[in-house]
């Protein structure tokens, strides 16, 4: 029998919610978009927030709605594009990018500091080997991470979030510097798209099939009760996340006096750790940036097991877990800059999709034909995605026959999608209702 969640296991529930979420790029790239805005750092941190805390939170609501996981979000669409869609989202955030990412800002932040006249790639083999192998044991036993990660290592990591956010803003190292760069034109457009690349939105969607699964294992199983228990526990995380965010983007706007010459969030917020804290501050740096990657790697992996398992049963679990974790292992060692660097277009690509696959999830009972607008929406969507993609890479710079995409409203803005989706959607729904507006897959089933 079907019952909801208790306060003490929804508070769980929010905070692995939270750990899951607070990986890599969430520490790397807020310091740095708050130092370049500056003065701009409130328009530029609210549009932030909209992509990396709103989007994520109804990514959660979403995963309820459809009473499912990344299959069911994509039930509308043909049956292998859902597979695709799916596939395409698991591969970039486990083994291609952003679970192997977690391991190299762990140790960018919190352990090379310590190590700096050690030969660094032997240094990084050994620690994501460690790493990913710590990842393992905790994600080997899937039935027990709320209690492991909601209740033990995310209350660890919010008191040590806690005291980072006490210090920066009770002792700031130096007032709001100025900004530069697209961050002063457009801050807010730009917080948005810089938004993009915590990849939480992703993340929510990831993590839809373990998080229904340890409802289930909590005797949570009724549409109704998950759907309250993911809500409550989103806006726990969601919360949280605008927490940490706010305090990186104003430990960025302040870190011009200490940290000018920095390449990357992670230096920014490594020389101010130092220089507000000394070693202190250098050791809660490591714990905290240490807990949020291993955490949201255990997710990563588990889920993706979880999924190929579900999906093709001969896969087992653990075997599956742990090809997964040697792979992340192997893509850690690539090294930092150039995982981020090809992360960017791909993120670009990517992005659309899921935000209009998010949102399209939770209006789609009020839609007249909602398999036109699946299909129409996300196909638009990929479209623009591909183009911003390229446009990043700098592929149409002198490509011929796309000079009309810059009639586009917000093409330049890297938001091209989003009139030409509102456009097909709208139109979907003037064409009337369907022969038959059930979903293409039943039960995820694809």
């Amino acid at each position: 029998m079907s019952r909801p969640l208790n306060t003490a296991d929804t508070l769980g529930l929010g905070f692995m919610l939270l750990a899951f979420f607070l990986g890599a790029g969430n520490w790397i790239f807020p310091p740095m978009a708050g130092q370049l805005a500056g003065q701009e750092v409130v328009p530029a941190t609210l549009g932030f927030l909209i992509t990396a805390v709103g989007l994520p939170l109804l990514g959660v609501v979403s995963i309820a709605a459809a009473k499912g996981g990344l299959a069911q979000l994509g039930r509308y669409l043909p049956p292998s594009a859902s597979l695709l869609l799916a596939m395409a989202i698991y591969v970039v955030m486990v083994p291609g990018f952003g679970v192997p990412r977690t391991a190299l800002v762990a140790f960018e932040m919190g352990f090379k500091p310590f190590f700096e006249d050690v030969d660094q790639s032997l240094l990084l083999a050994g620690f994501s080997v460690t790493y990913f192998a710590l990842a393992l044991w905790l994600a080997f036993n899937p039935g027990k991470l709320l209690n492991r990660v909601g209740k033990l290592i995310a209350p660890m990591m919010l008191v040590l979030i806690a005291v980072l956010g006490f210090v920066v803003f009770t002792s700031p190292l130096a007032p709001v510097g100025e900004g530069s760069g697209e961050f002063v034109e457009t801050p807010f457009t730009k917080g948005f798209l810089e938004g993009y690349m915590t990849m939480d939105l992703l993340a929510a969607m990831l993590f839809g099939v373990l998080i229904t699964n340890t409802l289930a294992d909590k005797g949570v199983v009724a549409q109704r009760h998950q759907y309250a228990s993911l809500t409550l526990g989103g806006m726990i995380a969601a919360l949280g996340l605008a927490s940490v965010y706010i305090i990186l983007f104003y430990l960025g706007a302040t870190s011009h006096e200490v940290a000018s010459s920095s390449e990357n969030g992670g230096e920014i917020f490594s020389r101010y750790m130092l220089s507000s804290m000394g070693l202190e501050g250098q050791i809660v740096l490591a714990l905290v940036v240490g807990l949020a990657c291993l955490t949201t790697a255990v997710g990563g992996t588990s889920a993706f097991a979880e999924y190929l398992s579900e999906r093709w049963p001969q896969l087992k679990y653990r075997p599956t877990l742990m090809v997964l974790v040697v792979i992340c292992t192997l893509v850690a060692n690539v090294g930092l800059s150039k995982l981020i660097n090809a992360l960017i277009p791909v993120l670009f690509t990517v992005y659309p999709v899921a935000i209009v696959v998010v949102l399209l999830n939770l209006i789609s009972k009020y839609l007249p034909a909602p398999t036109k607008a699946f299909r129409w929406g996300v196909g638009v969507a990929l479209l623009f995605g591909i183009f911003d993609g390229a446009k990043f890479l700098g592929w149409t710079d002198n490509l011929p026959g796309v000079e009309w995409l810059t009639y586009i409203p917000m093409f330049s803005l890297g938001l091209g999608w989003l009139l030409p989706v509102v456009v097909v959607v709208t139109v979907s729904c003037l064409l009337g209702k369907e022969l038959s507006s059930q979903p293409a897959t039943e039960n995820g089933d694809i």
